[in-house]
């Protein structure tokens, strides 16, 4: 309380707290005040080979180990090999239950898994659940890398992880959605990019839901392959490394280069991918 002349008093307001969620890397936390704040869009750009997708494996192994269950699309890779490689980095997501949702494996409601997978087959198989007639009887089909299918993929996974209430959107759990990666779902149509974010975000953005959304980075032109992500992504990891042929050595770097609702460290890490720990950060200057 402030007392004023007058004589009456003003409340201060109290200071909003803020719910954090780990990025599964404890430097990374300490640069964003001690992780991402709940309900964000992460937008991670960059080039092939600078270590986004370990990346989203910290991520998802932090949801786990904190109880919360995890959406991972994957358009890059098998999951098989994304569990190959988190092993090698100290991460065995098969001591966990994982469910691809393109298999016809079925889930117990009072036992849901901790992982819902969802690659391109598991995309395939949504896209022909959606497709449907007119009123002419024509077919309306879905692409498996359409933004809609991808929609209907993680509606459908929060169901069968049961964290929707009836008539619900919103999951009442906290979940961690991972989409590795996004470009892929404009890469025959990158000048609609802008769009597809924002409908994806419309649809899918929930105050319980943390997401990584990874964006490849053009080769040629060394910018995000579409135009939009980085603008309605509330906070950008961007990664980089250094020209090899000039340097006859593979360097990596990342940068916050935003994140609302939190103070950020603004100077730039050097990245190694270790055995046994994989994403390591080491401050610059």
């Amino acid at each position: 309380m402030i007392k004023s002349r007058e004589g009456s008093t003003t409340k201060i307001p109290k200071k909003e707290i803020i719910h954090r969620i780990s990025t599964g890397v404890s430097e990374l936390d300490r640069a964003l005040e001690g992780g991402i704040p709940k309900g964000s869009w992460v937008a991670i750009t960059g080039e092939p080979g600078t270590g986004k997708s370990i990346l989203c494996m910290h991520f998802a192994w932090a949801g786990i180990k904190a109880g919360d269950p995890v959406v991972y699309v994957t358009t890059e890779a098998e999951f098989r090999d994304v569990l190959k490689q988190a092993k090698m980095f100290g991460m065995d997501f098969e001591q966990y239950r994982i469910l691809d949702i393109s298999s016809s494996k079925q889930y117990q409601e009072a036992n849901p898994p901790h992982i819902v997978v969802i690659d391109i087959f598991g995309l395939l198989k949504i896209a022909r659940q959606i497709s449907s007639t007119d009123e002419e009887g024509k077919k309306r089909f879905h692409y498996a890398l359409s933004i809609e299918t991808l929609i209907a993929s993680i509606n459908e996974a929060y169901k069968i992880l049961g964290v929707l209430r009836e008539g619900s959107k919103t999951p009442q759990k906290h979940v961690r959605l991972i989409i590795d990666s996004i470009s892929a779902f404009w890469a025959d149509k990158p000048a609609m990019a802008r769009r597809y974010s924002y409908d994806l975000k419309v649809a899918t953005h929930r105050e319980n839901v943390t997401a990584y959304l990874v964006s490849q980075y053009a080769m040629t032109t060394k910018s995000t392959f579409g135009f939009g992500l980085e603008h309605i992504a509330d906070g950008v990891f961007h990664l980089w490394m250094d020209d090899v042929e000039k340097t006859k050595e593979v360097k990596r770097y990342m940068i916050i280069k935003k994140m609302r609702m939190t103070n950020h460290v603004r100077k730039a890490f050097l990245v190694e991918i270790e055995p046994g720990k994989g994403f390591v950060l080491t401050p610059l200057g």
